[in-house]
């Protein structure tokens, strides 16, 4: 029900001090065009790190080969099923 708070990982606290770094400098300054670099890095890494999401084709097909294979269970509680309906389904390759 409740959420609990993350525990920041070493990473975003690095991410953190160097955004806070940046208060330090002025805009124009060349330690804060370094600093951006290196949060820039550090975001970089940041994204590489995350796990790749399920694409919405891959659930798609998911979605309709178990429609499929609800309709041809609710079929074969009714009905008599040939082996023929069978080869229907998508094979995995």
């Amino acid at each position: 029900m409740f959420a609990r708070a993350k525990k920041p990982t070493q990473l975003e606290e690095a991410i953190d001090k160097a955004m806070q770094s940046l208060d330090s400098h002025s805009a124009s300054s060349e330690e804060y065009a370094q600093i951006l670099d290196q949060v820039a890095k550090l975001h970089k890494i940041k994204l590489d790190e995350q796990p790749d999401r399920v694409s919405m084709d891959t659930l798609a097909v998911i979605s309709a080969n178990l429609l499929g294979i609800m309709l041809i269970i609710r079929h074969e509680h009714v009905n008599v099923i040939t082996s023929r309906a069978m080869n229907l389904v998508i094979k995995p390759k």
